[in-house]
């Protein structure tokens, strides 16, 4: 997967003033635009589509700088007038060719990325893969935006309104694994960017066959794999922290790819105000 990120960045490069056609790229080195647009975003720090864009602002910068016409280079850049590039050159850059060319400056540079994996330190995993039969999750779902550290008060928000009576009422519906009440995250942008918005559900994973009460919500799960990482500790600290090793760590080195489909969180024990949690983190996964 390192070698795929490598030549995913060398492909950028070589095709900044293009579409860059991730999707094919992805093929070609034997892997997915899914998996990779979510390594990328997990290892970096940033999403695909942003370091794209950072990248390209900052090889036009020079060229803005070297004096030629504003709109031949708003068009080497793939913009169709010099009003487009100028507002993406002034999100990057924090001002506007006219003016960096005026003053020099400001410039924000956004170099060039390269993906090492190192040994030393690695996380001990406590993961198994389970293969698993269709099913449905059921329960209560919204759209909220995606928040990488602590907790996501439009989530807690959303439990927060459900009445206690109702957690059980989910808990008694549920009847296959992953057991227990369930934090399901669908529909999530493949960068991973912060703020993006995703489908978040409350409910609990029932059999395909099963019958759902008509004021429940439900997301339909094709079988498949999965890879199940289990962590103990400070919540949500450490399950975040175990979301992070699956891509430094985990994927990099196991002949797994990340496939579509929705991620769960599986609480099995907790504190009774939640500081610390034993939970499992379940992602769907192919052969690599």
């Amino acid at each position: 997967m390192i070698a795929a990120l490598n030549r995913l960045v060398e492909f950028v490069e070589e095709h900044l003033a293009e579409e860059i056609d991730v999707a094919g790229l992805a093929g070609e080195l034997g892997t997915t635009e899914y998996h990779v647009r979510r390594m990328f975003s997990s290892l970096a720090g940033m999403p695909l589509s942003e370091y794209i864009r950072r990248r390209r602002m900052t090889v036009a910068a020079a060229e803005v700088l070297g004096g030629g016409e504003l709109l031949g280079i708003a068009v080497r850049f793939g913009y169709g007038s010099t009003e487009a590039f100028g507002r993406a050159f002034r999100a990057v850059h924090g001002a506007g060719p006219g003016d960096v060319r005026r003053d020099g400056g400001p410039l924000r540079t956004q170099p060039q990325l390269r993906f090492r994996l190192t040994v030393e330190g690695t996380t001990t995993m406590d993961t198994r893969i389970a293969e698993r039969p269709a099913f449905l999750l059921v329960g209560h779902a919204a759209r909220v935006p995606l928040i990488h550290h602590g907790p996501n008060p439009h989530i807690q928000a959303h439990i927060a309104a459900l009445p206690p009576e109702e957690h059980q009422r989910l808990k008694a519906l549920g009847d296959t694994e992953p057991a227990g009440l369930l934090q399901v995250s669908a529909d999530v942008d493949p960068d991973y960017a912060e703020g993006s918005e995703l489908t978040y559900l409350h409910g609990v994973a029932v059999t395909s066959d099963a019958a759902v009460p008509e004021d429940l919500d439900v997301i339909e799960v094709p079988d498949g794999a999965w890879a199940v990482f289990r962590s103990s500790g400070a919540y949500p600290d450490e399950l975040q922290a175990t979301w992070a090793a699956t891509a430094a760590d985990w994927f990099p080195s196991n002949p797994w790819r990340l496939r579509s489909g929705p991620s769960m969180v599986a609480v099995l024990e907790r504190a009774e105000d939640f500081s610390t949690a034993t939970t499992e983190l379940w992602l769907p996964v192919e052969r690599a």
